[in-house]
């Protein structure tokens, strides 16, 4: 073929994809002239909440690594060095590994831009530098279920010590309970109370919102506490301080902090709110299987066959969850039909429930 017959299969080429020369010349233009700031802030303005509060501190140190950078002057050299850095300068914490959960944040953090980077053609996906860097692999989690007498020397401590016990008896007790993640006890709103059936609606990460069972006490417990603490219209914020703001993450930071300067195992391991999720979905699963525990803990059904064919038909519904806190609690619940025997229920009588050493501590005063 001669020159000009490339030069035609090229146009044709071209042609069929709606492209055309000038457009060419533009995208080469806009990506050797945008700013990564620039990115950074397009990139911000879209993504949700959650995953700008998570993405932002990188963000940041990114712009300070790299503060005269274009976006086409990144390369995979620089993401490896990112990743590094980040995994340097991590802020120690009691549950601190090693900066690994840094490290997988800044490469998460740096491939959430260069993906809009992409979307918004900037450059050409195979000139993403995030895609030639293998992300860091994740370390296997050391959470894991606690012992039922750890959990009351906890549920003791956070009762009888600090400055708003009472508060934290409630929270504590909110979480063994349902099992949910830090997020879906701070966006609990009034409105997210249904007291005729005992379900809190729970909104948590990937913008999952569940009814979850709870029982009769804690729902009253809920009610009682918002409204001594100034909640009053539907968007309220259930969970407040003793001075009517809303309760923020540092709560739970200082709460286990001073439960860790009393109780040594927890200090050492590291022990946080996540670890009452493990210890209550741990119990779930062993008494009334996997179906129950996955929804009990608001995990999506899978949308493959990749654990087998079967788990398309182990499913649960809010009934079952209902039934399963019935039996956790000690309480009858107005969605657990029955409450269940030994024969659909096989936990041992004698197994202490993660409830129990916090019914009388959270369901005084909520003053």
């Amino acid at each position: 073929m001669t020159i000009d017959d490339d030069l035609a299969a090229a146009r044709l080429l071209l042609h069929r994809m709606g492209i055309s020369a000038e457009d060419l010349i533009t995208f080469e233009k806009r990506a050797s002239s945008t700013p990564l700031a620039d990115l950074v802030s397009t990139v911000s303005r879209v993504v949700p909440g959650p995953t700008r509060s998570l993405y932002e501190t990188y963000w940041n140190k990114a712009l300070a690594a790299w503060p005269e950078r274009r976006v086409v002057d990144i390369q995979p050299t620089d993401v490896a060095w990112f990743i590094e850095h980040a995994k340097d300068t991590a802020v120690v914490r009691r549950s601190s590994r090693n900066g690994h959960s840094a490290a997988e944040h800044a490469y998460d953090s740096v491939r959430c831009l260069y993906r809009h980077a992409v979307a918004l053609r900037l450059l050409h996906p195979w000139d993403d530098p995030t895609s030639h860097v293998a992300k860091p692999k994740r370390l296997a989690s050391n959470r894991r279920a606690l012992e039922p007498e750890l959990v009351e020397i906890i549920v003791e401590v956070a009762s009888t010590t600090g400055d708003d016990p009472r508060l934290d008896a409630l929270l504590l007790r909110f979480h063994i309970e349902t099992a949910a993640r830090r997020g879906g006890a701070l966006a609990l709103r009034l409105r997210d109370l249904d007291p005729d059936q005992s379900l809190v609606q729970l909104r948590e990460k990937g913008d999952r919102n569940r009814w979850q069972p709870v029982s009769p006490t804690l729902m009253n417990a809920l009610r009682e506490h918002a409204r001594l603490r100034g909640a009053r219209d539907a968007d309220s914020a259930v969970l407040r301080y003793h001075d009517g703001h809303p309760l923020t993450r540092r709560r739970y930071n200082t709460l286990w902090d001073r439960i860790g300067a009393h109780v040594p195992t927890v200090r050492t391991q590291g022990v946080s709110i996540h670890w009452l999720r493990h210890t209550t979905l741990t119990w779930i699963e062993r008494a009334y299987g996997y179906g129950v525990a996955r929804a009990f803990a608001g995990h999506a059904t899978a949308s493959s066959n990749r654990f087998g064919v079967t788990q398309t038909y182990i499913k649960a519904d809010t009934r079952d969850v209902a039934i399963a806190l019935s039996a956790l609690t000690g309480e009858p619940h107005p969605l657990a039909v029955a409450l269940p025997s030994m024969d659909t229920a096989p936990a041992p009588q004698e197994q202490q429930t993660p409830t129990e050493t916090t019914t009388s501590k959270s369901t005084g005063s909520a003053a």
